[in-house]
């Protein structure tokens, strides 16, 4: 019998399977090739602000009508041996670019080098005769009225190398050298009150070495931290008659701090871990006096401050439902500094002529628990104790007292309600008290006053709720919701009604998502923030009601209708209110003082056109309006003739157009 077999060439089944299976093949090569073979991108293009924005540009450096460059991407390439070579750049046509180049052996080695540079432009317009601005050395009404605008421009360079070494060790070494420069709002008070300029031209250097273990149970990581501040300027020098012989203005003393530190952590067993941290600081400012003090010899503040940190914690889940969490820390404070006479005062006052150091010693503690309970609730709860230690001076111009105490107890509870809806609901309790306040003296040694005590010292009873639902109401669409309470209570101490009465903070907020299709995705929020204040204070005496409002919402939409074409948005607004309620409780009626109200609108469009399948035109909207009733110094004009301005209504319509590509 013969035999007849028929055979379909390879060729053709390939074929076959290719017309089949190729895209997906195809597509996953591609997806490999992205993985395995770094990719490098560039986009350069222009963009045009369609007038000053001195607000939208202030840190973007897109505050002034005109075009800009954009030019932002990133070089990577890749060997065999696992070497990376990567070369970013980001915002390079304007002043707030970055530039790092880094090189780097997985595993090995590697080091890097970034320039970064931001600047300030101050959001006001100063109309002002003074000349010398930026310099240490001004001239109060030099020339005649101009406007004039103010900037601050920060440059740093970092260095960084790191080095894996054996037996699980690494070593990382980071220097950062920041110049800052420029001319800041400053001035000063009394009869007369003369505008000034702060002229920054300062140096701030950062070290820091760092040595690593990491082993199967203990990793440990531990080093040296230094900070080294530079003011090339010690002190101002105008023809201020303020203070008659006296034309210089101290500005900020160059300063060094020095930390050596150690943290850690230990896994005792699959089920509980420890960690620590230890620390020793010395911060010290030596800087000389431009003017030797006359009622004392120093040559120098001689500021010294020494902080000791010591933090414990431990995680363990001792039961399949049960987890632990414990910390403990201390710090101490210690203020050097020494203490030397320094002004004359009159008898009578609250000031004594002497410097103030200030130590303060904090030992914290918190634990925390959470279980597991039947129908897919969990308990939580936690106790906190905070406890602060300060020295105090007798002459001074509110009562102080050395020691404060706080303990919270928190309860909380969620659970999965469903597959589709999870919520939760904690509460926590404050208690803070401290030992007696002191009776100040003035500096004739007479008795002062215990009437006020400061916010941070005073007894106050504080009460938090929090309220949380995620729901993921269909496949489309899911919502979350929080909502915050908070009460402080200060009360009133014996013979006094005075100070910090009650405060109040509230925080709504919803989110949501939805997606329309495969091709679109839609955002939305809205939040609204509410932080109440009431005080009252001796003089009159009056009372004030402080409240800050602000309510907000946001849009979003992402989506790809074609292959070729990306495109989005996103919408935001907040109206920000400044309540201040000041009244007198006795004597004459008082100004209302009137709101301050902020609003703030912002609008992002883009559109990303594929022209080849690498290479893609982006074009970027963006509206920005700032609109404010800010009064604060409108009213004002200083003794020498000088105004602060602020247009109140800004907008800005910036549009840029860049061409983005990548390859590999």
């Amino acid at each position: 019998m013969n035999r007849h077999t028929h055979a379909v060439p390879l060729t053709a089944i390939a074929a076959a399977l290719l017309a089949v299976f190729g895209p997906a093949l195809a597509a996953d090569a591609e997806e490999i090739a992205r993985l395995t073979k770094p990719e490098s991108t560039i986009e350069f293009g222009i963009g045009h602000a369609d007038r000053d924005g001195r607000r939208f540009g202030q840190y973007s450096g897109l505050n002034e009508k005109g075009a800009y460059g954009l030019l932002s991407g990133t070089l990577i390439q890749r060997d065999d041996a696992g070497t990376w070579f990567i070369l970013s750049g980001r915002n390079l046509g304007l002043e707030s670019r970055e530039l790092r180049l880094e090189h780097n052996r997985q595993g090995n080695w590697g080091y890097f080098i970034e320039y970064g540079e931001i600047t300030r432009f101050d959001p006001y317009t100063i109309n002002t005769g003074l000349t010398g601005i930026g310099t240490p050395i001004q001239t109060i009404n030099g020339t005649g009225l101009r406007n004039v605008d103010l900037k601050v421009k920060r440059e740093a360079v970092t260095l960084g190398a790191s080095k894996y070494l054996p037996a699980g060790w690494d070593v990382q070494v980071r220097y950062k050298n920041e110049e800052k420069d420029g001319a800041r709002l400053w001035g000063e008070g009394g009869a007369p009150t003369n505008f000034l300029t702060d002229p920054i031209n300062q140096t701030t250097r950062q070290l820091e070495v760092i040595l690593g273990y990491t082993g199967e149970k203990l990793q440990l990581s531990g080093g040296y931290y230094g900070a080294f501040f530079d003011n090339h300027n010690s002190f101002l020098t105008s023809n201020s008659t303020l203070f008659a012989g006296f034309p210089q203005r101290a500005l900020p003393p160059g300063n060094q701090s020095h930390q050596l530190h150690l943290s850690g952590g230990y896994t005792f067993s699959p089920t509980t871990r420890g960690n620590f941290k230890v620390a020793y600081a010395k911060a010290s400012q030596t800087d000389g006096f431009f003017i030797t003090p006359t009622n004392n010899s120093r040559g120098d503040l001689g500021g010294r401050v020494d902080t000791t940190l010591v933090q414990m914690g431990i995680v363990a889940r001792p039961l399949p439902k049960l987890s632990l969490t414990g910390n403990v820390r201390y710090e101490d404070k210690n203020d050097k500094t020494p203490l030397a006479f320094y002004t004359v005062v009159a008898g009578g006052s609250t000031l004594d002529g002497f410097n103030e150091p200030r130590s303060i010693r904090t030992l914290a503690g918190k634990l925390e628990a959470s279980y597991a309970l039947p129908m897919s609730f969990r308990l939580s709860g936690g106790i906190e104790y905070d406890q602060k230690k300060r020295n105090t001076f007798r002459v001074a111009s509110v009562t102080q007292r050395q020691e404060t105490e706080e303990i919270s107890y928190s309860v909380g509870i969620r659970r999965s309600m469903s597959d589709s809806v999870t919520g939760g609901l904690s509460y926590i309790h404050s208690d803070r008290d401290g030992s007696p306040f002191l009776t100040t003296i003035v500096n004739s040694g007479a008795t002062g006053s215990n009437l006020i005590a400061p916010i941070h010292l005073s007894d106050r009873k504080r009460d938090k709720v929090r309220l949380s639902v995620n729901w993921q109401a269909t496949e489309q669409l899911s919502l979350q919701f929080r909502a915050d309470e908070s009460r402080d209570n200060y009360g009133q101490r014996d013979g006094s009604i005075l100070g910090a009465q009650k405060g109040q903070a509230s925080a709504y907020s919803v989110d949501a998502a939805y997606t329309f299709s495969d091709k679109w995705q839609g955002t939305a929020w809205i939040s609204r923030d509410d932080t109440r204040f009431e005080q009252l204070t001796r003089t009159t005496p009056w009372q004030a009601s402080l409240r800050n409002v602000g309510d907000s919402f946001g849009l979003g939409l992402r989506g790809k209708p074609y292959s070729w074409l990306e495109a989005g948005g996103d919408l935001s607004y907040s109206n920000i209110t400044d309540e201040n309620r000041q009244q007198a409780l006795a004597g004459a009626a008082t100004s209302v003082i009137p709101d301050f109200t902020t609003k703030l609108t912002k609008l992002n469009l883009f559109a990303k056109y594929a022209v080849e399948k690498n290479t893609s035109i982006r074009v970027n909207y963006v509206y920005d309006r700032f609109d404010t009733n800010d009064w604060t110094w409108t009213t004002w004009t200083y003794t020498d003739g000088t105004r602060v301005l602020q247009n109140p209504v800004q907008k800005v319509h910036f549009i840029g157009i860049s061409v983005y590509h990548r390859w590999q």
